[in-house]
């Protein structure tokens, strides 16, 4: 059962810089860091939300989640517990009762490269949950793990203290040093795209957006 933990926490860019990006759809967001990044094949399963904090990230075995329970002892507020399950579809990682935990720890929210379970209480629920599959079949608790080490999930490396946004398009992550940057530019797209709508809406669209 060897956990081993690179960083108990991870320091935190100001909450401001955080929330500004509540409003950013992810499809923006990737927009302005070259369509690369992005975790493909993970779906949200909450009722709804936007996911918005900085990444607490757990390596695990696949089809086990004794790491994941140590870093439940460690998240607080503003934390997104990001998953490298390795992409495992065979065992749930996370059910009802760590996602209670992880609530009740004013977690942000759960990114996991592996499935869950309990779905119906993550359909009934605001807390975000973000994974790629759901089975009954629960996980073993043996380890080994780490926390707060970098890691892949959905095909993107996401480190310790990366921003990630998740909504109904997904999920995008990048680094904290890049966010304040990014952010403008993010505003400045869906400034020019609302003023696009309203092209739209009022019959003068000419198509030079589509042809940019």
């Amino acid at each position: 059962m060897t956990i081993t933990i690179a960083a108990r926490s991870v320091p935190k860019p100001p909450a401001s810089l955080i929330e500004g990006f509540r409003d950013a759809p992810t499809a923006v967001i990737s927009d302005n860091l070259a369509r690369l990044p992005g975790s493909v094949g993970l779906r949200p399963f909450h009722r709804k939300g936007k996911l918005v904090g900085t990444a607490f990230t757990v390596r695990t075995r696949p089809g086990d989640n004794f790491a994941i329970h140590r870093a439940l002892e460690l998240v607080g507020p503003g934390d997104v517990i990001v998953v490298d399950g390795g992409g495992d579809e065979t065992r749930a990682l996370v059910g009802e009762i760590m996602k209670t935990i992880a609530e009740w720890r004013k977690a942000e929210g759960y990114v996991i490269d592996g499935a869950i379970r309990d779905v119906a209480a993550f359909a009934e629920s605001d807390f975000p949950c973000f994974a790629r599959a759901v089975t009954h079949r629960g996980p073993y608790k043996n380890g080994p793990g780490e926390l707060n080490v970098p890691v892949s999930v959905g095909g993107c490396v996401i480190s310790p203290g990366d921003f990630v946004v998740g909504d109904e398009d997904g999920v995008v992550s990048f680094p904290a040093a890049i966010a304040a940057n990014l952010l403008e530019a993010v505003q400045a797209q869906i400034a020019n795209e609302e003023a696009i709508m309203r092209t739209i809406r009022e019959g003068r669209y000419d198509g030079i957006y589509a042809r940019s």
